[in-house]
């Protein structure tokens, strides 16, 4: 196999964990794509465990069979980002705190193979939206697996965002913000501000609105396949604009449109754990 690693620098505690793994790597043979980030975070701290890696990138121009991610939600969407378009299995192994995206905890990692092998792990298919605005520099990228989300800058007063559901208006938003998630994305930005869980394999998004200033603008489910249109304006001259976290400002009136992305994201998941047993281990869904 060729396997993928992208990692938060932040493995103090794992190091004999993704040494293991790494030995057992090159026991069988396989080969490693690993970012240069975490290859220079390994190199400083288990440098003889690099042995087996023949190729380290953050250029996209890459492929593999398998995309392991280390650390936790966040490091999981950068995985995402780095392997995108080419829908390589990605498994995360969490080493955060949550890690709402990564069924397997560090303990596990020397066992990854075996639990391939053993089909131990099954693949969901997450769709992915796709952001077309010419106020999107290169350097955010255009894609989010969670959601997209716009903001007013921290001095200003309320934005206001016109909406459109392909050539359909809508609904003109006054609000702090405006949240587009995915169904992945629905237990993170979306469910802080009070929007639905969403069982993350459907394909919809969810549209919800951050401190509304109308009792009227409540989260809305649609369907993905059509096109969201987003018009920001208020009395800022810009707004903030957010991928997964990545932002950027964008002058208001500026057209932001949201698609389906022509790919997918595959997330490993383990093969008997189901999304209501996520929601109980993760989230204490029903607990009093």
């Amino acid at each position: 196999m060729r396997i993928a690693i992208y990692g938060s620098r932040r493995q103090y505690g794992a190091f004999d964990y993704v040494r293991q793994f790494l030995d057992t790597l090159r026991n069988r043979g396989d080969k490693v794509v690993m970012h240069r980030k975490l290859y220079a975070h390994l190199d400083e701290f288990i440098p003889e465990a690099l042995a087996v890696v023949d190729q380290v990138s953050d250029d996209p121009d890459f492929d593999a069979d398998l995309a392991v991610s280390l650390g936790g939600d966040g490091t999981f969407l950068r995985t995402a980002l780095w392997v995108s378009g080419k829908e390589i299995p990605i498994v995360g192994v969490n080493t955060g705190h949550l890690g709402y995206l990564a069924p397997l905890s560090i303990e596990q990692l020397p066992m990854l193979p075996d639990l391939i092998a053993g089909d131990y792990l099954r693949i969901e298919r997450r769709n992915v939206i796709e952001v077309v605005s010419p106020a999107l520099p290169p350097h955010v990228g255009r894609y989010a697996l969670n959601e997209v989300a716009i903001s007013k800058e921290e001095s200003a007063s309320m934005i206001q965002a016109a909406v459109s559901l392909g050539d359909l208006p809508l609904a003109d938003y006054r609000a702090d913000g405006l949240i587009v998630c995915t169904s992945t994305g629905s237990t993170a930005y979306n469910l802080s501000v009070g929007g639905p869980i969403v069982q993350p394999t459907l394909d919809v998004y969810v549209i919800s609105p951050v401190a509304a200033h109308s009792l009227s603008m409540r989260p809305l489910v649609v369907d993905a396949a059509t096109n969201i249109t987003i018009v920001p304006g208020g009395r800022a001259p810009h707004i903030r604009l957010a991928l997964d976290g990545r932002s950027v400002l964008v002058d208001v009136d500026t057209p932001v449109v949201l698609a389906r992305a022509p790919f997918s994201v595959l997330v490993m998941q383990v093969a008997d754990h189901t999304f209501a047993d996520t929601l109980r281990t993760k989230l204490h869904w029903g607990e009093v």
